[in-house]
């Protein structure tokens, strides 16, 4: 509009602004039950990294019930943010129940996912909840999300199948299926979180 002061008001010269491009938000939810001890630290310390590095992230864990601990995570200090975050979960190495914590993820966190969110699960899918619960949450997850990612350490081995009720309930579900025992296997996640999104499930 102002170039064309010059011309009695005619759009002779014409100006665009080119489209800006922005990371989706991304949402980080985390198993830390008993079943995933030996790879809980390691997966939240990927967590406070992503909450330190990137502005649109919220972190959760769960393993009977869903923590928000994103402002735990918060800062440069891992080691004082992850103790901050094994703090305010009161269930930490306990019992498993992901359909019921998906449930309180989209209920009560919906807004902070926002709809075209990244979601990443970090568990390995062994569930004492109800099959059903967990199939329809995710559903009702991914219908809001961009894409959902399930990062699952078990599937490392070669000879790894999703048998368990959570995986199968879980997978028609799920984007992407990978490894999450490693840090290959997280350079592999954030390698797919730039790229298009391309419906695969590998398993």
């Amino acid at each position: 509009m102002r170039a064309s002061l010059h011309y009695g008001g005619e759009p002779i010269e014409r100006h665009w602004r080119a489209p800006t491009e922005r990371p989706r938000p991304l949402v980080l939810v985390c198993d830390v039950s008993g079943s995933m001890a030996p790879y809980a630290r390691v997966l939240l310390q990927y967590l406070q990294a992503s909450v330190a590095a990137r502005r649109r992230v919220e972190a959760f864990a769960f393993g009977t019930r869903l923590t928000r601990v994103t402002k735990e995570l918060a800062g440069r200090d891992p080691d004082r943010a992850l103790d901050r975050a094994a703090a305010a979960v009161p269930d930490w190495s306990g019992g498993t129940r992901i359909g019921e914590s998906l449930a309180t993820l989209n209920r009560e966190h919906g807004r902070r996912l926002g709809r075209g969110s990244t979601v990443v699960i970090l568990s390995d899918g062994w569930d004492r909840g109800e099959p059903e619960t967990l199939a329809n949450e995710m559903a009702r997850l991914r219908r809001a999300a961009h894409r959902v990612i399930w990062l699952n350490p078990l599937a490392a081995a070669p000879t790894y199948e999703p048998l368990t009720r959570g995986m199968q309930a879980a997978l028609p579900h799920t984007d992407h299926l990978l490894a999450g025992n490693s840090i290959a296997s997280l350079e592999d996640l954030a390698e797919l979180l730039e790229t298009p999104n391309v419906r695969e499930t590998p398993l």
